[in-house]
C-alpha cells in the first residue's frame, strides 16, 4: 500500500471510456475551481443545480458563485433530502424544472449533494432533452467513492432500490473533501462502508492499511484523501473495464444484494442507511461464504470486527424494529437486478480480496442462511 498523499496535493483519476472519457477530481478546496473546470470542457454553457434543501444551505451559494465567476448562469432545483426523493414525484418534479428552466441540450445539470441527489440528477439529465451532460459534485463520503463514478443513475421502485434508471456518464466528478467536514457522523460512517468494500473484493492490503487507518480517515486529511483516492482508482478501472456490468462491475455490488432487501423492508428510512444496509450486506456475504466453506469462519469473523470498530452493524439484530421473515426477504432478493432468469446471482468470496459471482445460488440455501441470521 502506497503512502497516503498530501492533502494538499488534488489528485485526477481519469476514467477511460474513449471519447467519453472523464476526470474524477480529489482534494481539498476543490469547489471555487467548479465553473473554470465546466468552461473548459464546455464553453458558454448554462447550468442547472439540483441539489438537496440541506446541502443548499451549505454549499449552494458557493457553487452558484464559482460558476458565475466563469461566467456560467445558473438556475437551482432543491428537492427534500433522503432516499424517498428517489421517486417518481421527484423525478418528475426535476424533469419538469429542468424543462421550465429552458435548459437545453448544450447546457450542464450539476448534482450537488450525496448519492440520493447524484442519482436522481443524473437520470433526469440522461431523459431531458434524451439527454444533457452532467456534472457530479458529490457531498458524501459515499457518493465520492461510489455513486458520482461510473454512470449509474436511477430512482427507487415499491418493489426495491434503483429498479428504474439508465446509465448516463457524466463529463467531470469533483470530489472536494472539505465537503465531508460538515457531515453527519453516521453519514460518513455509512460511506466508509462502501470504501471498505473495495479491499474486501479485490484489495486485501487496502483493507489491511484500512484496519491501521481507519481512525485518521475519519479525522480527515491525508488519510482520508488517500481512501478516497484509491476507491475512485477501484471503481474507475473497473468501469473502464466493463461500463454496462455484463462481467467484472458486478463484483461492485458485493452486500448490495441483501443490503438492498433490507433498506426495502425497512422502508428506505433512517433505520438503516444506504452504508448500514451494505455493511451488513458484506457481513452477510462473508457469513454465507464461510458457511459454505469458501473460506475460514476466521476471516468472516475479521470483517465483521473491523465494520463493529467503526461503528457500523454487522448483525441483522442491529436494525432497530422489527424485520419481516426470511420468505419476504428472498421475495425482495429476487426483485434484485443481478437475477437472470429468476436465478439469484450473489456476489460471495473465498476471502479477503477475492470475491468471485456466484450465478446460480440455491435459494433454498439462502433462505435457511437469513432464517438463522434473524433468529439469532
Amino acid at each position: 500500500m502506497t503512502a497516503p498523499l498530501r492533502s494538499s496535493e488534488p489528485v485526477v483519476v481519469n476514467v477511460a471510456l474513449g471519447a467519453r472519457a472523464y476526470d474524477i477530481v480529489i482534494g481539498r478546496g476543490l469547489l471555487p475551481s467548479l465553473g473554470a473546470r465546466i468552461a473548459a470542457l464546455r464553453p458558454n454553457v448554462r447550468a442547472a443545480i439540483v441539489t438537496d434543501s440541506t446541502v443548499a444551505k451549505h454549499y449552494l451559494d458557493m457553487v452558484e458563485a464559482a460558476l458565475g465567476e466563469a461566467g456560467i448562469g445558473a438556475v437551482r432545483v432543491v428537492v427534500p433530502e433522503g432516499e424517498k426523493s428517489k421517486s417518481f414525484r421527484m423525478f418528475e418534479r426535476v424533469c419538469e424544472s429542468l424543462i421550465a428552466e429552458r435548459i437545453e441540450r448544450g447546457d450542464v445539470v450539476v448534482a450537488l449533494g450525496g448519492g440520493v441527489v447524484g442519482d436522481l440528477a443524473g437520470f433526469a439529465a440522461a431523459v431531458v432533452r434524451r439527454g444533457l451532460d452532467v456534472v457530479q459534485v458529490p457531498t458524501t463520503l459515499l457518493a465520492q467513492v461510489d455513486s458520482s463514478v461510473g454512470g449509474k443513475t436511477g430512482i427507487n421502485s415499491q418493489h426495491g432500490k434503483n429498479l428504474i434508471g439508465a446509465f448516463h456518464q457524466p463529463i467531470l466528478v469533483i470530489a472536494d473533501t472539505a465537503l465531508l467536514d460538515t457531515l453527519p457522523e453516521r453519514e460518513f460512517r455509512s460511506g466508509y462502508a462502501e470504501v471498505v468494500k473495495y479491499g474486501l473484493i479485490g484489495d486485501a492490503a487496502f483493507f489491511t492499511w484500512l484496519e491501521a487507518n481507519w481512525r485518521e480517515v475519519f479525522s480527515g486529511g491525508a488519510a482520508r484523501e488517500h481512501a478516497i483516492a484509491v476507491s475512485c482508482r477501484a471503481k474507475a478501472g473497473t468501469v473502464a473495464r466493463d461500463e454496462r456490468e455484463t462481467g467484472e462491475r458486478a463484483l461492485l455490488n458485493f452486500g448490495h444484494t441483501f443490503g438492498h432487501a433490507l433498506e426495502t423492508a425497512t422502508g428506505f428510512s433512517e433505520r438503516l442507511l444506504h452504508g448500514e444496509a451494505v455493511a451488513l450486506g458484506m457481513a452477510l456475504a462473508f457469513s454465507f461464504s464461510a458457511r459454505r466453506g469458501l473460506l475460514p469462519a476466521a476471516e468472516a469473523d475479521r470483517v465483521a470486527r473491523h465494520l463493529a470498530a467503526v461503528g457500523l452493524p454487522n448483525h441483522l439484530s442491529s436494525i432497530p424494529g422489527e424485520l419481516p421473515a426470511a420468505d419476504r426477504l428472498m421475495d425482495l432478493m429476487a426483485q434484485d437486478k443481478k437475477v437472470k432468469r429468476g436465478k439469484l446471482a450473489l456476489i460471495l468470496t473465498r476471502g479477503i480480496g477475492a470475491s468471485f459471482v456466484a450465478p446460480d445460488v440455491d435459494q433454498a440455501e439462502v433462505k435457511a442462511f437469513l432464517a438463522e441470521k434473524l433468529s439469532e
